[in-house]
């Protein structure tokens, strides 16, 4: 099996809904860093030296190739990647190896036999 690795920086409020959207989809985990810092075009104001914007997540979800880009363009699409500027990005990347995983491969493999 082949696997991508889907990368979501996305505003901390839309985390719950990006990772049951993954999910719906076929992700099989996550793993969330909270409190991340970003810019885009526009710089965050700032108030007194203190810097005004709204906390990101991290959040990362390795999953198996056929699968990456429904999820991608998913969460993308409830996270309003690409209606509301600023609210965040998604990207993907394949992965040469990884370890650990061979829960996951034996379920996504019990589940494309299931299918057949």
């Amino acid at each position: 099996m082949h696997f991508k690795l889907i990368i979501v920086f996305v505003e901390d409020n839309k985390t719950d809904i990006v990772l049951d959207t993954a999910r719906k989809f076929g992700a099989k985990g996550a793993t969330v860093i909270n409190n991340a810092r970003g810019e885009g075009l526009k710089q965050p104001k700032t108030f007194f030296g203190l810097t005004l914007d709204t906390q990101r997540d991290v959040i990362f979800f390795l999953v198996e190739e056929h699968l990456s880009r429904q999820i991608l363009e998913s969460v993308a699409k409830v996270a309003e990647f690409d209606s509301k500027p600023g609210t965040g990005i998604a990207l993907q990347i394949d992965v040469e190896d990884a370890i650990g995983i061979m829960h996951q491969v034996d379920e996504l493999t019990q589940e494309y036999e299931d299918n057949i």
